[in-house]
């Protein structure tokens, strides 16, 4: 691998550039804007930090749970897998644009080899408008008392997506947690029926414009009822009307059934995302 110089951990004097860079392109940067408009680039609160690389800061990428490459061309992306590989990994997958997740990758994969999944090609979709067509009335947020009813149907959802127990390694406090915090923050939302869950979604990150939606499930015995789609914009009419934000989303390409559901809904194309699960 080629080392270069020039991938620097960037401080708060940076914070203007970064935020201005990140907020050309909003629903691509949402994970990772959410996190620098709460903590300013402190990595103590950003939970990682943010690489920059070349004076005009060419190249941007997040390293935390997830490696999150947001912009540069190939020197950028070598200089980023430079300073990755000479460290223990911690994150758990690539994810962010799929220009940059790919080429970075191609200069990890010797190290961090071989992946559980390479998924190349994720549109990345948006919503301004209210969503077309029905919004289930019956999708609200899930309240703190129903986390043990909501956390089993949260577990399948990840294991049918990811490909692993997201429990596994001792992780189940730290799972019941995230899930805790996103029941308690408002972002976590549900259809109940008799006491289980049907349909589930998250609202994963916010920033002050964009709300990005994840964790789509509805239980195995009620697919094909149409409780994705109209759960799916019970969300996003969450995140346009009430929040004020944009509803975004990515989704595997090959997942033919929900790309129609979410074109019916009223998302539109807004780029291209790809995830290596590590």
């Amino acid at each position: 691998m080629l080392k270069l110089a020039g991938a620097r951990l960037l401080q708060g004097r940076d914070l203007a550039s970064v935020r201005s860079l990140l907020e050309s392109d909003p629903v691509a940067a949402c994970m990772v804007l959410s996190r620098i408009e709460a903590a300013e680039i402190d990595p103590v609160y950003l939970s990682g930090e943010l690489w920059g690389f070349g004076s005009g800061f060419e190249g941007l990428c997040y390293s935390g749970a997830n490696l999150i490459p947001l912009r540069g061309g190939r020197d950028a992306m070598r200089a980023f897998a430079d300073r990755a590989a000479r460290r223990r990994r911690v994150c758990s997958s690539l994810v962010g644009p799929a220009r940059q997740v790919m080429s970075l990758w191609s200069e990890l994969s010797a190290n961090w080899g071989p992946a559980r999944e390479v998924r190349p090609e994720q549109p990345l979709l948006a919503l301004s408008e209210p969503p077309a067509g029905w919004v289930d009335p019956a999708v609200r947020q899930v309240r703190s008392e129903e986390l043990d009813s909501y956390l089993p149907a949260a577990v399948s959802m990840f294991v049918e997506e990811v490909g692993v127990d997201p429990r596994r390694n001792g992780g189940a406090v730290g799972y019941r947690a995230r899930m805790a915090d996103l029941i308690a923050s408002g972002r976590a939302f549900a259809r109940f029926e008799d006491g289980q869950v049907v349909f589930k979604a998250e609202i994963g990150a916010i920033s002050g414009t964009v709300g990005q939606i994840q964790g789509v499930w509805v239980r195995p015995d009620r697919r094909g009822s149409g409780l994705g789609a109209a759960g799916t914009a019970a969300v996003a009419d969450h995140l346009v009307r009430r929040m004020g934000r944009r509803a975004s989303l990515y989704v595997n390409d090959f997942n033919i059934a929900a790309r129609a559901a979410y074109r019916k809904i009223g998302f539109r194309r807004a780029g291209t995302f790809s995830t290596v699960l590590l």
